[in-house]
Parts: C-alpha cells; sequence; structure tokens
C-alpha cells in the first residue's frame, strides 16, 4: 500500500531535509508515473536542486528507489501493526481490510508500490526486487501471527492465503470497484480464518 503520512515536518539538517525532499518528491513519482518512467532528472527538477546535490545524497536512481521502498515499508509495517487487535484475529483482519478498502477509495491510488515495483524490476537478484521481497516477506509473516492466533490447522498455508487476498485487494481496488474492496476483503479474510 501507498504510505500517507500526517505526521507533522521535523526540523533536521539541511542534508537530512534535502534528502527528505528528494525521497518525498522520488515517491510521488515513482507511486504515481512509475519507476521507471521517472528519471532522476525529473526529481531533480521538481526538488529544484543540482545534479551534485542530488548525487551527494544518492549516488544512483537505484539507491534512491530501494530507499523509497524502505520508506514505504516502514510506513505500512507501522500502520499494519496500528491494525492488530491482540486477541481478536477476525478483528485484526478487518481492521486491515477496512484500511487496503479506505486506501483504495483515494484520489490517485494506484494499487501496491511493491507489486507496481517487482513488476518493473523482473530480475530476483536486483536490489528493488530484494527490498520488495524483505517486505513481503514480513508481511507474511504478520499473517502468520494472526493465522496461530486464530488457531488454524495450517497456518503458512493460511498466512499464504490472506497474503494472495490482500494482494488481489490492492488490485482489484486500483483496477475495479474501490468502494466494495473494505467489505468483500474482510468477509474473505475472516471466513479463511474461521473455516481452516
Amino acid at each position: 500500500m501507498h504510505a500517507d503520512t500526517d505526521a507533522p515536518a521535523v526540523r533536521t539538517p539541511s542534508g537530512s531535509t534535502t534528502r527528505g525532499r528528494i525521497l518525498a518528491a522520488a515517491s510521488e513519482l515513482f507511486y504515481a508515473h512509475g519507476i521507471r518512467a521517472t528519471s532522476a532528472d525529473r526529481i531533480i527538477e521538481q526538488v529544484g536542486i543540482t545534479k551534485v546535490t542530488f548525487y551527494r545524497h544518492f549516488r544512483t536512481k537505484g539507491e534512491l528507489v530501494v530507499a523509497y521502498l524502505e520508506e514505504q515499508a516502514a510506513a505500512e509495517r507501522a500502520w499494519m501493526e496500528g491494525a492488530r487487535r491482540p486477541g481478536d484475529p477476525a478483528g485484526s483482519l478487518r481492521a486491515l481490510a477496512a484500511g487496503i478498502g479506505s486506501a483504495s477509495c483515494r484520489p490517485g491510488f494506484r494499487g501496491c508500490a511493491f507489486i507496481n515495483a517487482a513488476a518493473e524490476f523482473p530480475e530476483p537478484d536486483d536490489p528493488v526486487r530484494v527490498a520488495v521481497g524483505a517486505h513481503r516477506r514480513w508481511m507474511l509473516d504478520r499473517f502468520a501471527d494472526i493465522a496461530a492466533e486464530a488457531e488454524v490447522d495450517d497456518v503458512e498455508s493460511v498466512a499464504r492465503q490472506l497474503m494472495i487476498l490482500r494482494d488481489g485487494a490492492m488490485v482489484n481496488g486500483y483496477l475495479g470497484e474501490p468502494s466494495t474492496v473494505a467489505d468483500s476483503l474482510g468477509a474473505a479474510f475472516v471466513a479463511i480464518v474461521t473455516t481452516t
């Protein structure tokens, strides 16, 4: 899920501020237009810096892409942890479904930033795919935690099913009818953990 944060701006030294501005511009452009379609020059122009300044913070565009994905991963992890309802696996899943449904209805929603990045970088050993894989493993582990809490028979299988439902909901939210995502996903999530 593409992260939206409402956190107040924090004052930091100039270099960190510039790095943050580069990341913010990259995040917006990569998500809206695609990673490969967004050149370093376009980011440099949007931020209003020189190439020297850009490359002082990110030696390559690939390094910037990985930083973008790590920032998205941190935001999504915080959101997923905040949606957890300890002792209530169905409640956790409904909260996750509601969050995905809400994100799907936002203007500019283009699906999952990680699925989008993986589609643009097919080589499994590319640093971008490594970053995507690390975050997806983390998400799968969280789904496994919820499945274990629901006391299902095959935690790993159920975790994979939950992940597939999540991925499908992200794509459906972009290509289908976003207003139905939360209810449909919530019902499917709960059905998986209560019938398995």
